[in-house]
């Protein structure tokens, strides 16, 4: 077996693997074919042989629709890589996530640090997004305009998403807390018609005046077409403080005739969502969704892959401004209910997050390893505050998770729960590989290959090595209904080719390093490919090392490995950067603990040419380390970061890493100014 997975051990189990939602997909499709599909692994090689599989999934999760699919699943689109799925169906995705009865029973909830919760029917949901899809009507907006929304995770930015989406207009949505130029970096490219905006905010219980910001996106977007500017009243007091010529939102929703609420009937592969690459180092691509494939293979990964069922409570921590929010979504359509929550985990304290999670008896739990770590590093223990019993599923993803992240997260919330790391990305909302209900989980190890995604591992020659054991690139090497639409503006399709068939041509690249385990089928996640370490032509991934310091958890606070390229050496060497906890310091002693425990755990080959501390570790707002910025930033570039960086500052202490004298191979240690 790969070393990779030398410590991956059984840590649970389904109980009752033949309720889960997965396993009663199979035996439909079995019945609807008279097919004799075992197991989930026939499953999958069903899902990824026949494009029936996506009209199977139709019928299962009963999408609604004015014209049903027919007998054509795909056609021609309007690029080569990209087709047209059920192109005769006729749908509504915002009618999808609220045609269920409109009822009392709650199917959102909000909070946040201030500690208040409110509870929102199904009932008052509907009304809400009716109200809103009546004066963005009677103000003008038309199928396919753009809608920006520059918000918080709360019910209204729900609405916003919703009322757009109804219409057949076109919605994307940054955080509040996003700079001037990341926003302005995005709205721009897609001359938004209507802009919605946070006035002021609070975050980790510091007052965010954001009227300058929005006067100045307001000023700029006016002149690509901005017609409306719409503030929202005030998070901390409810107060509607407008910007000149702009409306606030009372004074937008007073146009409101009682009219019921219309869903524009559209075609499955209509644009409805713009994502973004992460723009970390250059202008962030637009990435067009439609609202057909985002519906469908959201539903998908949440019901079959999650596990999430009607009635239960789903808690995703996201900002608007990531993948995850659209993802989250989609479980109104599903009939569970929505956890909204505004503001840090950490204020007031953690305690108080955590004990909001057990309180509203949440289901399925999403989060990032870094949050896990912080929870861990501060020697927190979830169950002294809390039961957690009605936690059915633990979902971490935005990084790697790393096996002893995997057994201190099963131990942690009472180990009933299922424990997944999903991995996909913004450029295909939703996930490559992740979890099954009805498998059995090893640490370290992400379940499965998710259906209808023919996921293989590539040799940089283009050969399937994935049941060798070896690291490769993952590909895609064939069509899915969420494959994006293209880049806004890319007419050609020049510069979607660029980013993901130019290593393969026909052939999606995903840009992740990955790794099969032949004996358990499971998967590993290494870190970017693009980010590969490659020192004297031994390739591995930043996410081996991230492993293997976990073990120094209670002094290391933070890491970043990557590699750097002189125009001197011929070869790369690699650079670990460490942000020490507090009271503790990177010494002589602690460098060479480190470097034998990445020597016996792995080889003398992946120990770090330099070992180094560092007073900050850069993020994007979404959560996610930023290694490819660093690398270029200690290669030589002088990078200037974009509004996607939440801690721009912190790329500034990296430049002073370029020229280190020390022989090839040796660990060197820089006093820290700490």
């Amino acid at each position: 077996m790969s070393t990779y997975f030398a410590d991956s051990k059984l840590i649970w189990t389904p109980s009752r693997p033949t309720w889960t939602a997965v396993e009663r997909f199979r035996r439909f499709i079995n019945t609807k074919h008279g097919l004799n599909l075992e197991d989930f692994h026939a499953l999958h090689k069903y899902s990824v042989e026949d494009y029936a599989f996506w009209a199977d999934l139709w019928d299962f999760l009963e999408i609604s629709s004015s014209v049903p699919p027919g007998d054509k699943i795909l056609e021609p689109g309007n690029l080569p890589e990209v087709p047209r799925w059920f192109p005769a169906a006729r749908l509504n995705y915002a009618e999808n996530l609220l045609i269920r009865p409109k009822s009392d029973s709650i199917v959102i909830t909000a909070g946040g640090e201030s500690g208040r919760v409110s509870h929102y029917s199904r009932r008052e949901l509907h009304e809400l997004v009716r109200q809103m899809t009546c004066a963005m009507r009677k103000h003008g907006l038309q199928k396919g305009d753009r809608v920006a929304a520059i918000v918080n995770n709360t019910i209204t930015s729900v609405v916003i998403c919703l009322a757009t989406a109804s219409i057949g207009a076109i919605f994307s949505s940054t955080a509040s807390d996003m700079g001037t130029q990341g926003v302005l970096d995005r709205y721009r490219q897609i001359a938004p018609k209507f802009i919605f905006s946070e006035t002021e905010v609070t975050y980790a219980g510091k007052r965010i005046d954001l009227l300058p910001k929005v006067t100045q996106v307001f000023q700029d977007l006016r002149k690509y077409g901005a017609e409306q500017m719409i503030t929202l009243p005030s998070l901390i007091n409810g107060k509607e403080i407008s910007v000149s010529q702009s409306k606030t939102l009372s004074q937008f929703l007073s146009v409101d005739d009682g009219s019921p609420l219309v869903f524009e009937q559209m075609p499955f592969s209509a644009p409805l969502f713009i994502l973004y690459s992460s723009g970390t180092s250059g202008p962030p691509k637009c990435i067009v969704h439609s609202g057909g494939g985002v519906l469908l293979q959201n539903q998908k990964e949440l019901k079959l892959h999650v596990g999430l069922e009607e009635g239960e409570a789903y808690f995703q921590y996201t900002t608007t401004g990531w993948m995850m929010w659209t993802f989250m979504l989609s479980g109104l359509a599903l009939g569970a209910r929505l956890l909204l929550y505004d503001g840090s985990p950490f204020h007031p304290d953690l305690h108080a997050y955590l004990k909001f999670i057990n309180d509203q008896r949440v289901g399925v739990f999403g989060t990032s390893p870094r949050f896990l770590a912080e929870v861990q590093g501060r020697g927190i223990n979830p169950l002294d505050i809390g039961s957690f019993a009605d936690l059915k599923t633990l979902s971490v993803t935005g990084a790697v998770l790393t096996t002893p992240m995997f057994e201190w997260s099963h131990k942690a919330f009472g180990a009933r729960a299922h424990i997944l790391s999903p991995s996909g990305g913004t450029d295909v909302c939703s996930g490559f590989v992740g979890g099954c209900p009805s498998l059995p989980v090893y640490s370290g190890e992400m379940q499965c290959k998710s259906l209808g995604m023919a996921i293989e591992i590539f040799d940089q020659e283009g050969k399937n090595i994935e049941q060798t054991g070896v690291a490769g690139e993952l590909v895609c090497t064939r069509p899915h209904v969420s494959l994006p639409l293209g880049f806004w503006g890319d007419t050609t399709g020049a510069k979607f080719r660029d980013a993901y068939y130019n290593m393969y041509p026909g052939i999606w690249r995903q840009g992740d390093f990955i790794v099969m385990n032949p004996k358990t089928q499971g998967l590993m996640i290494l870190g970017r490919s693009d980010g590969v370490l490659n020192p004297s032509g031994v390739r591995f991934g930043s996410g081996e090392i991230y492993n293997v310091l976990e073990q120094f958890s209670s002094v290391i606070d933070d890491s970043l490995c990557v590699g750097q390229r002189r125009a001197t050496d011929k070869d790369e060497r690699v650079l670990l950067f460490l942000k020490m906890r507090s009271g503790h310091t990177l010494d002589d002693n602690l460098i060479k603990q480190i470097k034998d425990a990445i020597r016996a755990a792995l080889s003398i080959r992946h120990v770090p040419a330099f070992i180094l501390p560092i007073e900050d570790i850069p993020y994007t707002v979404n959560g996610k380390r930023i290694e490819i910025a660093v690398k270029q930033i200690v290669s030589g570039s002088n990078l200037k970061p974009s509004g996607t960086v939440a801690n721009p500052e912190s790329l500034k202490l990296y430049y002073k890493f370029r020229d280190l004298n020390a022989a090839s191979g040796e660990s060197v240690h820089v006093k820290s100014k700490m």
